[in-house]
């Protein structure tokens, strides 16, 4: 199958910002009127993680309006909280052949966080041209992401960016208001920091199982980077933000200098699989890229994942040139030290 250009996207774009304010808007209005252990509870098993009942509210809302969205744009959408499979066919015939786009969507990205009113989560949508089931994150030309604030919080982040035809990216942003319904364009500008001294920057170990060799990892570097830590002083910061469009919303602004997450190589030594970062929760890192943030996997390479919703992927992002030159040599040689990457790999990008 070709790839064709993806008619009419600046009007796709439009609706797809809409869906996204109207699912933030569904779910703070739904944590607003429910109790936190009401939202927090588990209603399920679906793709290798639980389903909370926040998750559902997002869920009921999506169907509804991609259906509709399906009529302009025949579409395969994929997405965690469609039944075993995590896919539903809206083109004629419901064959996947006659839709013209591939959509992926996390509803909220961060729901354990979200749920406990502990931190924002995230609406993530990326469109691809149609490739049949060989369509990977790297087709992606149109994403887009949407914050889902705390209820105490009246501040909302939205940003997208799509592929251009002749290179390069057209993006945008904005920060809208819920008090008063405006919005007003968003700066997004990520650190020109060329050190981690002083910054923050992290490696994702959120749940336990596999903590004590990421932590140890992350030591390692910031030891080679920056030597040890004079007395009663620290010289880098960590947060552990369960969100992965969160993290790549904090690569973009300027809050955090690198970010790894590379739960699937730690579990795969252990011969086992555990919880990780799945497609759709990287189907917006287009975004981080059109505004220079190096997003890769372990190797070094561009992320080239199916759009699914079971493929396990470790990723990086560094937020800009200079420190991905930096924390790249130090991280590749830790993992190399511990097994968790071969002794040799492809070519490194960047």
């Amino acid at each position: 199958m070709t790839s064709k250009p993806i008619p009419e996207p600046e009007a796709l774009l439009t609706e797809l910002r809409a869906i996204q304010a109207r699912i933030r808007d569904t779910v703070v209005a739904a944590c607003e009127r429910t109790a936190v252990d009401l939202m927090a509870a588990p209603v399920g098993e679906e793709a290798g993680d639980t389903i909370f009942a926040i998750d559902r509210v997002s869920e009921a809302a999506l169907l509804a309006e991609f259906e509709i969205l399906a009529e302009r744009w025949p579409m395969v959408l994929i997405a965690e909280g469609l039944g075993e499979t995590g896919r539903v066919v809206l083109a004629p015939g419901g064959d996947p052949a006659a839709a013209i786009v591939r959509v992926i969507v996390d509803p909220i990205d961060g729901t354990r966080g979200l749920m406990y009113q502990k931190r924002p989560g995230w609406i993530l949508t990326g469109v691809a041209p149609n490739l049949g089931d060989a369509t990977t994150l790297a087709d992606i030309t149109l994403a887009l992401q949407t914050e889902i604030p705390l209820i105490k919080q009246h501040l909302s982040d939205s940003l997208w960016a799509r592929a251009l035809p002749e290179g390069g990216y057209a993006t945008g942003s904005e920060r809208f208001n819920r008090l008063d319904g405006a919005s007003h364009p968003l700066p997004v500008h990520p650190t020109g920091a060329e050190t981690i001294a002083q910054g923050f920057g992290n490696i994702s170990r959120f749940f336990p199982g596999t903590r004590g060799v990421l932590a140890t990892i992350d030591d390692e570097i910031v030891a080679e980077l920056l030597g040890p830590p004079p007395p009663n002083r620290v010289h880098a910061f960590e947060d552990q933000y369960i969100c992965t469009g969160g993290q790549l919303y904090e690569l973009m602004v300027g809050h955090d200098r690198w970010a790894a997450d590379l739960r699937p190589l730690v579990w795969a030594s252990l011969g086992t699989r555990g919880l990780c970062c799945h497609p759709y929760d990287l189907c917006s890192e287009l975004i981080a890229r059109a505004h220079g943030v190096a997003v890769t996997d372990p190797y070094g390479r561009p992320l080239s994942a199916p759009l699914d919703v079971d493929a396990d992927i470790a990723w990086i992002g560094y937020a800009n040139g200079a420190l991905r030159r930096s924390v790249e040599p130090a991280l590749t040689g830790a993992l190399r030290r511990h097994g968790l990457l071969a002794q040799s790999s492809g070519p490194t990008e960047g």
